[in-house]
C-alpha cells in the first residue's frame, strides 16, 4: 500500500474514520484510507494477468468478496448484496475528502476539460489569417472587418516578411502587439509569397480545426495557394488592395465585397445603393404626405375659424363691401331679404337662380359649373356652400344638394357638373 499523494510506503497508523483503518504519511503527513482490496489480491491478480487484460477497481473488489466466501453459501441473493455494498465504498472512496484533493482526481479532471476543449473546438472550427506584409498592410480597423465577414472566430494571425527591410518599417512591433506570429524571409523576389504558399499548403495538418483562411496579398502567385486550399476543403477569401479600397473575394462562392480604407466603413454593391435610394425616396415622399395633410388640416380649420368670425361679425356694411364683386342685381337680391344669412331652402334656390341669370344675361355662352356656383354664393352670403347646405340641413355638400334638388339638374362636363335649372312648367 502506498500514500496516494507521494506513493511513500513509510506510513502509520491513525485511528479508524467511517469503520475503515486510517493512516498517516510520515513523509507528506497525508491522511488516507486502506483500500478497498487487499494487496494480496491485486498482487494474485497481475500474477495471473498476461500483462494485456484490465480489470477495473469494481471488478477487482467484487472478485476480493466473492472470494471470501464459502462456497455454499454464493446464490444470486448474495451477489446483489455485494454489489450494493461494493457499490456503496465505491462511493464513499469517490466523494471522500482524501480523493478529491488526491492528484489523481487533479488529472482525471484536466483530461475530461482537454477532452471537452477539443471537441468544442472541431465542432465549431476558426479562421486564420495569412498577411503578405511586404504587400499589403492591415490597420486594426482593416482586421477587425476582415474578421466580420468569416463565419468562424479568427484565431490565429500569422505575417510574412523580410523585417531587416527598412521599407516595412515598424511594421513587425505593431503586428506583434496584434498578437501576429511574425515569420521572417530572406531578400529575394515573391520571397514572402513563397513561403506563405509553402506554410498554407500544409496548414490543416498543424492546425485540425482551421475552417476559413484569409489570404491577404495582391500577388496573383497567390492564386495558386488558393486553389490548394480549397482543395483541402477550407472556404478561402482572398484580400486584395486596390487604391484606397480592399476587395475581399470569397473563392468557393465568388461573391465580392469591399471595404473603403478613407472611410473605414464597407462599400455597398450597386443593388444596395438603389435599394438606400429608394429607401431615402420613400421616406421623403411619405415625409411630404405627411406635411401636406397637416397643412391641409389646418387650412381646414383656418376656414372653418374664418366662418365663425363672419357669423358673429356679420353686419350690412361688411356685406357692401363684398356686393360691388358680384353682379349689381344679385346685390339688389340680397338687400331685398333684408338679411344675408339664408333662413330656408326655398330663399337658398332663389338666390341660386338669381347669380345663374346674372351670369347668362352677362355671358351667355358661359357654362356655370358647381364651383364656380358655389364660389358666387360664398361672395354674396360670406359662408361656403357647404356650411349653408348642412346648416339648413339640407344634405352632406353643396353637389349632392344640386343632384336632389328639383330645380336644378347636373351635366358632366369633365371633370366638373355644369349647373343648369329645370324650366318650370
Amino acid at each position: 500500500m502506498k500514500c496516494p499523494r507521494c506513493e511513500s510506503t513509510s506510513y502509520r497508523k491513525n485511528g479508524r474514520r467511517n469503520d475503515k483503518q486510517n493512516y498517516l504519511c510520515k513523509n507528506c503527513s497525508k491522511q488516507f484510507l486502506e483500500p478497498a482490496f487487499s494487496r494480496s489480491l491485486e498482487t494474485d491478480l497481475l500474477a495471473n494477468s498476461n500483462g494485456h487484460t484490465k480489470v477495473s477497481t469494481a471488478e477487482t473488489t467484487e472478485l476480493s468478496l466473492v472470494k471470501n466466501l464459502p462456497e455454499e453459501k454464493i446464490t444470486e441473493k448474495s451477489l446483489d448484496s455485494f454489489s450494493l455494498t461494493l457499490a456503496e465504498q465505491l462511493l464513499q472512496t469517490i466523494l471522500s475528502p482524501s480523493w478529491l484533493e488526491s492528484a489523481a482526481f487533479s488529472q482525471f479532471i484536466q483530461k475530461i476539460q482537454q477532452k471537452a476543449e477539443i471537441k468544442y473546438e472541431l465542432e465549431t472550427g476558426i479562421s486564420l489569417l495569412l498577411l503578405d506584409a511586404e504587400n499589403l498592410k492591415l490597420d486594426i480597423n482593416s482586421e477587425l472587418f476582415l474578421a466580420s465577414v468569416c463565419k468562424y472566430p479568427l484565431q490565429f494571425k500569422m505575417a510574412f516578411g523580410n523585417w531587416k527591410n527598412p521599407s516595412i518599417g515598424k511594421q513587425d512591433i505593431e503586428l506583434y502587439n496584434r498578437g501576429y506570429q511574425l515569420v521572417h524571409v530572406p531578400e529575394g523576389k515573391d520571397s514572402a509569397d513563397a513561403k506563405m504558399i509553402a506554410f498554407g499548403a500544409c496548414i490543416v495538418r498543424s492546425y485540425p480545426t482551421v475552417k476559413e483562411i484569409l489570404v491577404c496579398s495582391s500577388d496573383g502567385i497567390l492564386i495558386h495557394l488558393c486553389n490548394e486550399l480549397q482543395n483541402q476543403g477550407l472556404i478561402v477569401y482572398w484580400v486584395r488592395r486596390q487604391g484606397q479600397t480592399l476587395h475581399i473575394e470569397n473563392r468557393n462562392t465568388g461573391k465580392l465585397t469591399h471595404y473603403s480604407l478613407a472611410m473605414l466603413i464597407e462599400v455597398p454593391s450597386l443593388e444596395k445603393v438603389v435599394e438606400q435610394i429608394q429607401d431615402l425616396i420613400k421616406n421623403e415622399q411619405d415625409s411630404i404626405n405627411t406635411r401636406l395633410h397637416r397643412l391641409t388640416t389646418i387650412a381646414s380649420l383656418f376656414q372653418e375659424r374664418s366662418n365663425i368670425t363672419n357669423k358673429s361679425n356679420h353686419k350690412q356694411p361688411q356685406i357692401e363691401e363684398i356686393l360691388p364683386i358680384i353682379d349689381n342685381s344679385s346685390a339688389q337680391f340680397i338687400q331685398e331679404e333684408d338679411s344675408a344669412e339664408i333662413p330656408n331652402e326655398k330663399t337658398l334656390d332663389k338666390l341660386l337662380l338669381k347669380i345663374i341669370q346674372d351670369i347668362q344675361t352677362k355671358s351667355p355662352q358661359t357654362k356655370l359649373s358647381v364651383s364656380k356656383l358655389g364660389s358666387e354664393l360664398q361672395k354674396i352670403t360670406g359662408e361656403s356652400p357647404n356650411s349653408i347646405i348642412k346648416k339648413l340641413k339640407l344634405g352632406s355638400n353643396f353637389t349632392k344638394y344640386l343632384e336632389s334638388s328639383p330645380t336644378f339638374t347636373l351635366k358632366a362636363s369633365g371633370k366638373e357638373y355644369e349647373v343648369m335649372p329645370l324650366l318650370s312648367e
